[in-house]
């Protein structure tokens, strides 16, 4: 019996090993949001930073891990077998939990998904408990309910605090550098470097080291009590040391504070939310230690008492812990799509909104602006002028095609305030979320910044809310999942422990296909983007214009086949593949601009040309869309299917299109365009034939031979294909035009 136990605590180590993987996939947008975003260095560089922090906070980490034994519940309420249980619910919830969050690309709380597993996990196994024994205790006994508050008060301090401080801040430092900085930066960066470094410094030694093992209780309390004082000389000391810098060595101040900064967090992460990932299996470890300790226990009766105890982590486990972090932020895809939301939701340029409005975000933006019109009355003019051209745009020329989301001063604001409020709020021993606090700094200094000017403005917001939501339900996810776990696992036993796992297993497996399929489509539209120049612009969009002209015609005529057979699997797989043609041609069109800067200053004829193709081919796209989703609709709800007669006059239309299509196809790939008048001939002859079949279809519903859906059905078809034909023509004659205006400026 032994041995299951021994099984168990080794599950939740493998467990924990994944938990670290998604939990740092997670939280790995805390400190590379600033430095990624600014591309203060190559992405190695960054990289190696961040995992040098990493080694150093897993090595500083907290030498007790209370909160998973006895901060979320009372541990000599349970027995030992009922306590591993609560361990395994919380494990397999938080690695469930977390990836999913990582595949979709939303930042949350790993502090806040441990709480309310343990929460839950706590309150499942207390309601057995009591339904089993039927005694007159309370949950309340089992549960300490002021953690949790406690947590719940910290998010909501977190999200408005953060905003509030990091937009002022940012504000403040925009107005004194404004965004040509580097004619300031000689005068006031040693001052803000100063200001920056004396906030991490205190960092570091609050947040980051506080519960080192290698430091005395002795000189922790010197710390706590000199605090002021450390503050003073560091900030005196780093001015003076960077004023220094920058004379004698034109030392980069705003490199070096996010540099820093990025090391800074980094190490506060591993330091701390080191517990949310291997808290409970070390729990769950010293669980087992105390059941072997106790000779000829019972663990159906071991009340686990002694986990109230402080027990230090073994630092190996902190060190293995430490290397798997630093493999994972290396290795991870995940982590750089979580980045990428922060990064899309903060940037200074426009471009391509993965949220949609919303009402809330509607009136939000519109109360912003009457805000801001009624204090313009009020405050002077020329004061108005002069803090407006600090907010001047200043654009440097970047050779990368994807240039910095921001500048070094707003990334230098994010992560010093972020570090002065995290350091605060753990001095006052308040709950904050290292990663609220960061994402909410970030997305208050985006809207001081103003990069959330009215083109962009009611799509941030929607982000930040949809953000911001999924973070409450993170809680309320992380308490329900894990207390049906718990319930699970008690009275499934050993069958449900190794299905649980299974599914666990499973999920990571599809999950990570999931978002290897969708990060290789989101990097194949940039790579297309980034890859056009001014002499290769006619030759990429010739290919791309005949690879889906291809793809439409052949999508008609399976669409058509389908329809004959009833195959809504086919109509299924062609509906999806439609998506994803228009998702590219969308994207193409979002991001025009960037094609557009590397045209040549008299190829404005050239550009128009290009956006009219693309226009055209969304057009058909729509058509063939308007073609396929009624007829997948048609089938799904199994009306009747289309007489005989109906089909065949379809087929000849599809080969009719067909051949439109190809002649289209051919006389586009060989830039031939004396083709155009026999391509015109067949464009004429086929809308005659489809205003044949219109009154053919008119004069059956007429004679009552077929019924009304069936007519709906086919009239549409017939009048999405008549769109369709003139809008592969019209697409034709602006390839035409774009073609001859190319070699023109070539």
């Amino acid at each position: 019996m032994d041995t299951i136990y021994l099984v168990v605590v080794i599950v939740l180590f493998i467990l924990a090993a994944s938990d670290l993987i998604v939990g740092v996939s997670n939280d790995a947008v805390n400190f590379l949001n600033s430095a990624i975003g600014s591309k203060v260095a190559s992405f190695k560089v960054i990289m190696a930073v961040a995992a040098v922090g990493i080694l150093f906070g897993a090595v500083f980490s907290s030498g007790m891990m209370e909160v998973a034994r006895k901060g979320i519940f009372n541990p000599g309420m349970f027995v030992f077998t009922e306590i591993m249980i609560i361990f395994l619910a919380v494990m397999i919830t938080d690695v469930i939990l977390l990836d999913a969050y990582n595949t979709i690309g939303l930042p949350t709380s790993t502090t806040v998904s441990i709480v309310f597993e343990l929460l839950g996990a706590a309150v499942g196994m207390a309601s057995i408990k009591l339904m089993a024994e039927g005694n007159a205790a309370s949950i309340s006994e089992f549960i300490n309910s002021s953690k949790a508050l406690a947590i719940i008060s910290g998010i909501l301090l977190s999200v408005g605090v953060a905003f509030t401080v990091g937009a002022i801040i940012q504000y403040l430092t925009r107005i004194a550098f404004s965004f040509n900085y580097k004619k300031r930066i000689k005068y006031i960066g040693a001052i803000w470097g100063g200001i920056a470094f004396t906030a991490m410094t205190y960092f570091i030694l609050i947040k980051g080291a506080k519960s080192a093992s290698f430091m005395s209780v002795e000189l922790k309390e010197w710390i706590k009590m000199n605090s002021g004082m450390i503050m003073l000389y560091s900030f005196f000391g780093w001015t003076v040391l960077l004023q220094l810098l920058y004379w004698l060595f034109r030392i980069n101040i705003l490199k070096l504070i996010v540099l820093v900064g990025t090391f800074s967090l980094a190490m506060a992460f591993a330091g701390n939310d080191l517990v949310n990932f291997i808290g409970v299996p070390i729990a769950g470890f010293n669980s087992y230690e105390l059941y072997m300790a106790a000779e000829g226990a019972n663990a159906e009766n071991l009340l686990m008492s002694g986990l109230a105890g402080k027990v230090p982590t073994p630092t190996l486990f902190l060190l293995i812990a430490g290397f798997i972090m630093v493999l994972t932020l290396y290795l991870s895809k995940k982590a750089r799509s979580v980045v990428k939301t922060s990064l899309d939701l903060s940037r200074q340029d426009e471009g391509e909104e993965r949220f949609r409005s919303t009402w809330l975000s509607k009136v939000l933006v519109r109360s912003s602006i009457n805000v801001s019109t009624s204090i313009q009355k009020v405050v002077p003019r020329r004061l108005i002028e002069t803090i407006e051209a600090q907010f001047e745009p200043h654009r440097e020329k970047h050779e990368d095609a994807d240039p910095p989301a921001f500048d070094l001063v707003r990334a230098s604001v994010n992560l010093t305030v972020a570090s002065i409020l995290i350091a605060f709020g753990t001095s006052l021993k308040l709950p904050l979320s290292t990663t609220y606090v960061t994402f909410m700094v970030v997305m208050g200094t985006s809207l001081s910044d103003k990069a959330w000017d009215r083109e962009s403005a009611v799509y941030r917001i929607s982000g930040v809310m949809t953000v911001v939501g999924g973070w409450f339900l993170t809680a309320i996810s992380a308490f329900t999942v894990a207390l049906i776990v718990v319930y699970i696992l008690y009275y499934g036993k050993l069958y449900a422990l190794v299905g649980m796992l299974l599914l666990v297993g499973y999920t990571i497996y599809r999950t990570h296909l999931h978002h290897r399929k969708s990060s290789e489509d989101s990097d194949s539209d940039s790579h297309d983007v980034n890859e056009v120049s001014g002499q290769n612009l006619s030759t990429k969009s010739t290919a791309s214009i005949v690879k889906n002209l291809d793809k439409v015609i052949l999508i008609y005529g399976e669409t058509i086949n389908a329809l004959e057979f009833e195959d809504i699997k086919k109509l299924k797989k062609l509906k999806k593949e439609l998506s994803k043609i228009t998702t590219k041609t969308k994207y193409l069109k979002d991001h025009i601009n960037i094609i557009v800067e590397k045209l040549k200053e008299d190829a404005t004829d050239t550009a128009y040309y290009f956006v009219e193709v693309l226009d055209y081919m969304r057009e058909i796209l729509h058509s063939i869309t308007y073609i396929n989703t009624p007829i997948l609709e048609h089938v799904d709800n199994n009306h009747k299917p289309f007489i005989s007669e109906q089909l065949l006059e379809l087929k000849k239309l599809h080969t009719d299109v067909t051949q439109l299509g190809t002649s289209v196809v051919e006389s586009i790939n060989a830039n031939n365009f004396e083709e155009q008048e026999s391509i015109s001939e067949l464009v004429k002859s086929l809308l005659v034939s489809i205003e044949k079949l219109n009154k053919r279809q008119l004069k059956r519903l007429k004679f009552a031979v077929v019924g009304t859906k069936n007519s709906v059905l086919y009239l549409n078809i017939l009048n999405e294909t008549k769109n369709l034909v003139l809008q592969v023509f019209n697409l034709y004659k602006s390839q035409r035009d774009f073609n001859d205006f190319s070699n023109q400026t070539s």
